[in-house]
């Protein structure tokens, strides 16, 4: 076949391969346009090989198959093919595919000859004699190989292929006609260069080889990408963001496609990845249709709701450790003061006691610390003015501490004050002069409505009445998350990560067919819809991250004291010991303050302030 190219490996040609028995292969020798420069460019008659008289330009498929029985010699079988000579018709130096265009520093490897092999004639760089005046090119790396066509192996294949060889070359013909354009006809035309890709020679190699093969169809194609695809997990987490961008681009159809997949993996019951992506769907159901699945509000409130919530925070590491840490600070401010008193005065201001879990950890430590030297311990905390029936609750948890401190020989005295946050003063908590005042916000300023709420902006409002009371310590715990202002696609994409991060953790310490962790979980989905489906004032879940509380501490007066190494060592030991160091948990000083995570994802944080 004809290349077009020239230069390449001279030494093919020249030493007994098939250029020293070429004659001209143009009759009529052709006139340059304009005289070439001496010296420089190559005259390309002298490049041009000499075809031998006696081998023939055009042979039939008969005289193909009759020279092809001839050439054939055991343990080699070569196909070989003749095609139509060239004849230049360009032989200026800047014409196109002028045998001047391409220099042989180039192009190494593309033989000058006008006559070649050109089934795999990439793989021969050294040529082979098969008799009768005829060489072909042998690669050395194809020496081990078979091919089913070749003579050696064709019986073989005859046997498990039905294809016969009479059609093997019918098709042969058939695409050497289309790939060199040599039809009967265009004798009398021009010659044409003729154009082979890699890929081309390649389809007819495998067509040789497995004659019985298909070619793969678009549609099997399509198909079989199609099965890959639908084969690919989902991921529930990707599937939750493609929502809330749908969502947010009011784009339904998309949204309602993106949750179908999420609901897919969904399950309450399963691994901690499905079951969190059962609550996310259900939270994103009530974004999308609140009138059909209204978002969590009222439930918030609900006792099953704070009961749950007490069960998280003795359940989840991350949290219980940090009102250990807060406890830890509120002992090492204390007790060097107190320990020169002639009688030790703790006074404790707690928004949100809960079960009073925390103060239980408190009078043990206090107790172990005071070693009998007398103590008075009073812990005083609100209760809402329009529920009632908080105070008496309240009430329960003091009867519970009020004992337990008796066997410390601590004297306790617990309050239940029913007071607004405008209303709170010294007085009106019955602080004295002698105490040592401590406000502990552990998991209650999340939920105060910020200015982006409501102008009374609650949640610096508390800050600045706390400030007020010249406490001599404030700790603040909080959850380590952007859900306050940021818009809805950012709340998702924090709900993804924090959540996602807190069923991981529960999963690692409670076995997933416990009836508590079945109720935390509940809890935390309804955490997860209202701070995801709700705007405005329903939206009660409004955490935010450490660096934004320690502005809000700052704006409210007040400075930072340093979380102190042993406190994080302490920190540290104990989830050893709860956890038999479990690696996922982490222990990290940040910023003056102490924060808890799973894998890396921080979930809480502690710090102290004054």
């Amino acid at each position: 076949m004809s290349s077009g190219f020239t230069g390449g490996a001279p030494g093919f040609f020249t030493s007994g391969g098939i250029g020293e028995r070429s004659v001209s292969m143009n009759n009529n020798p052709q006139v340059p346009y304009r005289q070439q420069v001496p010296g420089i460019l190559l005259d390309p008659s002298n490049q041009i090989v000499q075809r031998r008289s006696d081998l023939r330009g055009k042979r039939s498929l008969a005289e193909f198959q009759a020279q092809h029985q001839q050439l054939q010699q055991p343990g080699l079988g070569v196909l070989l093919r003749s095609v139509k000579q060239r004849t230049y018709q360009h032989t200026s130096p800047i014409s196109p595919l002028s045998p001047g265009e391409f220099p042989a520093s180039i192009t190494p490897e593309i033989p000058s000859g006008r006559y070649g092999l050109p089934l795999l004639h990439q793989l021969r760089p050294q040529p082979i004699s098969l008799g009768n005046n005829v060489m072909v090119p042998r690669n050395p790396n194809l020496s081990a190989a078979t091919y089913p066509n070749f003579p050696q192996n064709r019986d073989a294949v005859l046997e498990s292929e039905p294809e016969s060889e009479k059609k093997i070359m019918n098709r042969l013909q058939e695409l050497e006609k289309q790939l060199l354009d040599d039809d009967d006809d265009a004798d009398g035309e021009g010659d044409g260069i003729s154009v082979v890709t890699n890929s081309e020679w390649s389809e007819a190699i495998q067509s040789l080889i497995s004659p019985n093969q298909k070619p793969i169809s678009p549609s099997s194609s399509s198909s079989s990408t199609s099965s890959i695809a639908s084969s690919v997990p989902i991921c529930p987490k990707q599937s939750a963001l493609e929502a809330a961008s749908a969502i947010c681009e009011g784009m339904l159809d998309a949204a309602m496609e993106s949750l179908t997949r999420l609901t897919q993996v969904a399950n309450a019951r399963g691994n901690s990845e499905q079951r969190f992506a059962a609550y996310m769907a259900s939270a994103l159901k009530s974004r999308l249709k609140a009138a059909e699945n209204p978002p969590p509000v009222e439930e918030l409130y609900s006792k099953d709701h704070v009961m749950a919530t007490q069960m998280l925070y003795d359940m989840s590491p991350c949290f219980k450790l940090g009102f250990m840490a807060a406890n830890l600070a509120i002992l090492e401010t204390t007790s060097s003061e107190l320990s020169s008193a002639a009688n030790n005065k703790y006074h404790v201001l707690d928004f949100d006691i809960g079960q009073g879990g925390q103060y239980v950890n408190l009078v043990h430590a206090l107790g172990a610390l005071l070693n009998g030297k007398p103590t008075s311990l009073k812990i005083t905390t609100l209760a809402d003015p329009s529920n009632g029936g908080a105070a008496d609750e309240r009430s329960k948890v003091g009867e519970i501490l009020s004992q337990l401190a008796e066997r410390f020989g601590i004297a306790l005295k617990f309050n239940v004050v029913a007071h607004k946050i405008n209303e709170l003063s010294r007085d009106s908590l019955g602080c004295e002069d002698d105490e040592v005042l401590v406000v502990n916000l552990a998991y209650k300023l999340y939920k105060m409505p910020d200015e982006s709420v409501t102008t009374e902006n609650l949640r610096d409002e508390l800050l600045r009445r706390v400030k007020s009371l010249q406490p001599r310590l404030v700790t603040v715990v909080e959850q380590d998350m952007n859900a306050n202002t940021a818009p809805f696609s950012t709340r998702v994409s924090e709900a993804c990560a924090y959540y996602g991060a807190l069923f991981d953790s529960l999963d690692s310490t409670v076995p997933r067919d416990n009836s508590d962790r079945v109720r935390v979980e509940e809890c935390l989905g309804r955490k997860l819809a209202n701070s995801v489906a709700c705007e405005g004032r329903d939206r009660v879940e409004r955490c935010e991250v450490f660096g934004k509380w320690r502005a809000r501490m700052g704006m409210a007066g007040f400075q930072p004291r340093l979380m102190s190494q042993h406190i994080a060592d302490s920190m540290r030991s104990r989830v050893n010991s709860l956890q038999r160091g479990n690696p996922g948990f982490t222990v990290k000083e940040e910023a003056g303050g102490i924060s808890f995570g799973w894998n890396g994802r921080t979930l809480t944080v502690a710090s102290a302030w004054r």
